[in-house]
């Protein structure tokens, strides 16, 4: 077991690159990245930050996906108490709100929520194949939400032809238990995969005014199938299912903790690929629903659906040309006790990758998206990557994005129906530079605006509520840093890996909260023998302002957690493992008054066949 920043190969097959003519043995054909363009592009050839996660690295090896993700440059987190609380990832000092998350091609931000966001608290590894974390706008790419980047989730999928699997089971602190398998098969003219995740735990005390332990339980299931007709013509879908149930702290003024919560998600696409010449078109259909229940709560149950019609073309011009272009309609309800509504959207896109030399690659991409509400918005991105040696690549982006208003923020009570969205301009430079098959650094300067921003204003009064609304509020925010990263072999047993984030977000001058100034990460990865290794990571967090709203005795603040594990393999095919996770039981807290765990033990087998 390792901890890793990035994943540096990927074993290609028609599920990626849509024909017949990949259907084979699995080829090694570098990094290819799936989202940071409309097709598929090689890590080298992109001007986008992106991170790469694959296999047990994508989130096995953690208690959640998220807790992998947050030892990445640029990210950080914030969670309402233990595994299945209430969690949301940052990037780049910007919150859940502008950051888009898709799980097999489906759009699974919560449309019945205060705003779009996906709430990745009790979000396991289980069934997880593999993880890509875009930074920066891609607006341009995929509308709304996505000011601050995208992380794309494939699910697990055979690599080998024939029959394979993966199957894990874990115990440990807080009488956590959890187990998942992945089955499936794969054939020259396509695949079949299921993944299966239970996790079950007592859990801890999400807020600090009682030691009463909030408990949590989830089901997790993924289907995906692709099956080549012919050489032209391509057929797959998948299916994503979530649901659980998880205690919490209701009220500190009151000392209610009977809160429950029953939540189910799920997902479903469906797409056709038909090669013609040198265009590929893909068709899909997507749906996803939410469906949040609070029996005791001021509003009982929280609904949303969202359904989406894609097309997208792609036409293969010349080794130096590639042009992309699509068509989106989407609708989205909402319909949770007083708060009903719905929209719909209409958006084409375009974008041409060019490669002038062998050195330079350059993406120029555009999008229009027409609501049914606000009109009109137009965004767009240039990223370019310049190879100047064969070990040393620039890397640079600059876009413009843009976050509706929620449904909630819209057609609530607190709602104004008149809200506009928010626009943004982003831009970054970085730079990449590689040590053969030993390791690389990399450093990345980043700047993002944000305008015409929404957020609760007590004073507004177009809802009617007596006690404000959601409104336009003058300023600016601004988010800018420099992100640093790295990894290199020390010996052919020894490996130090590391990240620095440098954030200073603010809006009209006044920090964000719970926001880190300075996230830093360093670990070493150690193969004992051929059979037994490990690793030891620390992460130290500092200068975080607490929200408005964190008890006077919170928390937040400098923290500074320590993990550690061993792993042996048993056979060639199963392995046992060891995780701790901070272990030296460091007190504190990501948002005020809600207690995050303190040091913990796991013990899991894990076993490939």
């Amino acid at each position: 077991m390792t901890h890793r920043l990035t994943t540096a190969t990927l074993l290609a097959s028609s599920t990626i690159l849509g024909g017949a003519a990949f259907a084979q043995e699995p080829f090694d054909l570098g990094t290819l990245v799936l989202s940071a363009s409309l097709s598929p592009v090689d890590a080298s050839s992109t001007g986008t930050s992106v991170d790469v996660l694959e296999g047990d690295d994508a989130g096995a090896n953690d208690t959640t996906v998220l807790d992998r993700l947050t030892r990445l440059p640029g990210v950080s987190s914030t969670s309402n108490g233990g595994l299945g609380a209430l969690a949301g990832i940052s990037i780049r000092g910007l919150p859940s709100r502008y950051v888009g998350v898709r799980i097999d091609g489906i759009d699974v931000l919560d449309p019945s929520g205060t705003q779009n966001q996906f709430n990745f608290g009790g979000f396991t590894g289980a069934g997880v194949g593999r993880v890509e974390l875009l930074r920066g706008s891609q607006s341009a790419l995929y509308g709304s939400e996505a000011i601050g980047g995208v992380i794309n989730i494939t699910s697990w999928r055979p690599e080998e032809l024939g029959f394979s699997g993966v199957a894990q089971i874990e115990a440990g602190s807080f009488e956590t238990y959890s187990g998942s398998f992945s089955v499936g098969a794969r054939s020259e003219n396509g695949f079949v995969a299921l993944s299966y995740g239970r996790v079950e735990s007592e859990g801890i005390s999400a807020q600090s005014f009682n030691p009463e332990k909030d408990g949590f339980e989830q089901s997790t299931l993924n289907l995906s199938a692709e099956y080549d007709v012919n050489d032209m013509l391509t057929f797959g879908g998948s299916v994503y299912y979530r649901t659980g149930d998880i205690e919490f702290d209701r009220s500190s003024f009151t000392n209610d903790a009977s809160g429950e919560i029953s939540s189910e998600e799920l997902g479903a696409r469906v797409y056709t690929r038909l090669v013609t010449g040198t265009i590929t078109h893909e068709l899909s259909y997507s749906y996803f629903d939410i469906d949040r229940k609070d029996p005791g709560g001021f509003t009982t149950r929280f609904q949303g659906e969202r359904q989406t019609l894609s097309y997208l073309g792609t036409a293969e011009l010349s080794e130096m040309v590639t042009v992309n272009f699509g068509v989106d309609y989407s609708e989205e309800d909402i319909n949770s006790g007083v708060t009903v509504g719905s929209e719909d959207n209409t958006s084409v896109m375009a974008e041409l990758l060019y490669r002038p030399t062998d050195q330079i690659d350059l993406s120029f991409a555009l999008r229009h998206d027409d609501n049914s509400d606000f009109g009109g918005e137009t965004t767009g991105r240039f990223a370019a990557a310049f190879r100047v040696t064969d070990e040393v690549t620039i890397r640079a982006a600059a876009g413009t994005g843009y976050r509706a208003p929620s449904l909630y923020e819209r057609f609530s009570a607190f709602g104004d129906p008149a809200l506009q969205p928010e626009t943004s301009l982003s831009y970054e430079l970085g730079v990449e530079k590689t040590y053969g098959e030993r390791g690389f650094v990399k450093a990345t300067l980043f700047h993002a605006e944000i305008d015409d921003l929404i957020d609760f204003d007590p004073a507004a009064v177009a809802c009617g509520s007596g006690f404000g609304c959601y409104n336009q509020v003058p300023g600016t925010t601004t988010s800018k840093g420099i992100e640093l990263s790295g990894e290199y072999a020390l010996s052919p047993m020894l490996t130090l890996f590391g990240a620095y984030t440098y954030t200073d977000a603010k809006t009209n001058g006044v920090r964000l909260t719970r926001t880190p100034k300075h996230d830093a990460v360093i670990g070493l990865n150690a193969d004992f023998t051929d059979r037994f290794s490990g690793y030891v990571d620390v992460r130290h967090v500092a200068d975080v302002v607490p929200s408005a709203f964190a008890p006077a005795n919170n928390k937040v603040g400098d923290y500074t957690l320590v993990g550690a594990g061993l792993s042996y393999d048993v056979t060639d095919r199963a392995e046992l493992y060891l995780r701790v996770e901070n272990l030296f039981d460091e007190s504190y807290e990501t948002a005020g008054g809600f207690n995050q765990p303190g040091r913990a033990a796991y013990v899991g087998l894990r076993a490939n066949f």
